[in-house]
This record gives C-alpha cells, sequence and structure tokens, in this order.
C-alpha cells in the first residue's frame, strides 16, 4: 500500500500538498475516482477518492478513517549529536524513524562537529520514511540545541527513564538491563568524540543513569540505532 501524507483536513475532504499533489499525479499518475491512502501524522490513516486532480492540487473525498497500529505505551526521545558527514545522520533519522522514534533532538556538545541543520530536508527524510514503512504518527524534530540548556530542561523528579551512554569507563551496565518496559525513555548519545567528562556529570546529576550499548566502540549513528532498538525489544 502506497501511502501520501496530508495535514490538511476539512470535514469529508483532504487537501494534499503540491508535493504531495505533483507525485500522485505526475508520478503514479493517478486520476478522478482513484482511491488513495494517507496518513495525517498524528496517529490516523485514511481511504478516499480523489476528485480533484492536478499536479498542484489533489483533493479526496474520505470514506474511512481508521487508527494506527503503531502506537505504543512508551515515548522514546533521542537526544543526539548531528555529524560532520550528513549522510550518516540522516540514516540514522530514517532508520529510526522506521524503528520507531517519537522525538528527536539533535544535540550541540563540546565535541559536536557540525552546528548548522537544513530542517526542510531531515523533515522530508522522516516523512518519507514513515510512509515507507506504514508509520502514522510522525515523530517531532526539535531544533539544534545546546547540552547545557537541554539537560537544565530536566529536573530530577520528570517522569520517565532516561539515559546516557559513553565510553568513558568500561564494562558499564548494559541499557538493556535498565531500561524498564512500558516506561517513558529519553537517551542521549554524543558526537565521534563522545561526551566530556563535564558532561557526563552534567547529565547524571540530572538523573541520567551512565550505560553501555556493548563490547564494541560505534559510531554515533549506530550506538543511536542500536539505542533505538534495545528500549523496543525491551517492550516486546
Amino acid at each position: 500500500m502506497i501511502l501520501f501524507y496530508c495535514n490538511d483536513i476539512q470535514d469529508d475532504f483532504a487537501n494534499f500538498s503540491e508535493e504531495e499533489s505533483k507525485h500522485c499525479t505526475q508520478v503514479l499518475r493517478k486520476k478522478p475516482g482513484d482511491t488513495v491512502h494517507f496518513i495525517d501524522g498524528l496517529g490516523h490513516w485514511y481511504e478516499g477518492q480523489i476528485t480533484e486532480a492536478s499536479k498542484r492540487q489533489v483533493v479526496v473525498k474520505i470514506s474511512a478513517k481508521h487508527v494506527g497500529t503503531d502506537h505504543t505505551t512508551f515515548r522514546l526521545h533521542m537526544a543526539v549529536a548531528p555529524l560532520k558527514n550528513m549522510d550518516r545522520f540522516e540514516w540514522f533519522l530514517e532508520k529510526a524513524t522506521e524503528i520507531g522514534v517519537d522525538e528527536i533532538t539533535p544535540l550541540l556538545t563540546k565535541h559536536t562537529e557540525r552546528s548548522k541543520l537544513r530542517y526542510d530536508r531531515l523533515e522530508k527524510i522522516i516523512l518519507s520514511a514513515a510512509k515507507q514503512c506504514l508509520r502514522t504518527r510522525l515523530p517531532i524534530l526539535n531544533e539544534l540545541v545546546d547540552f547545557e540548556d537541554f539537560i537544565k530542561n530536566f529536573e530530577t523528579k520528570t517522569p520517565g527513564a532516561r539515559f546516557i551512554p559513553h565510553c568513558h569507563v568500561a564494562n558499564l551496565p548494559h541499557l538493556k538491563n535498565n531500561c524498564p518496559a512500558g516506561s517513558d525513555v529519553t537517551i542521549l548519545v554524543g558526537p565521534e568524540g563522545d561526551f566530556s567528562e563535564a558532561e557526563v556529570q552534567q547529565a547524571t546529576a540530572r538523573g541520567f543513569k551512565e550505560v553501555g550499548l556493548g563490547a564494541n566502540r560505534l559510531r554515533t549513528e549506530t550506538a543511536g540505532i542500536v539505542a533505538c532498538h534495545t528500549v523496543h525489544l525491551v517492550n516486546i
């Protein structure tokens, strides 16, 4: 099933964006009367029939609305330092979306090598991944935030589990043995040079638990995917 995305829904009609309309009519050759399926990014998917079709505007008469099956009993927030090589950070966003992440915050740490991001491109990558894996709820992508500012927003009594994997200490307890099932989770993932020791101390002072992700040293994007997948495995 091919999914489109539309967040402009008025009563029983959906108005596709110009980009989605062009893909629908120019690439897939859809025309009035054809049935299409789309998501709203908020947890629903729809079925409907095209009533108007042009490369600039597709209008769909909604015939059915369904609740998505990708809802979980926990929320996963990944705060990850963007990489100098954007291809690798984009790969992380794509795969984390497929596995199931609810919120992503790019993190500006002491060793982060990139301070500017193209959010329009990153949003498109997330949307494409969500449609590909039939997700109905889009992850939230926040703007790049300084590590200290991010940490300060976490009060010690805020509900949910929080973790900071790093390589400063050997044989840290593994994330899989410390992540509680059914609980909201926030995980910090550092840059290629890892978090500084001061950053680790700041995080632990705010209730972040030091954990490991295995015996091997992992690239940032790999560590992010391992952490994301581990949380989902715990919650199976």
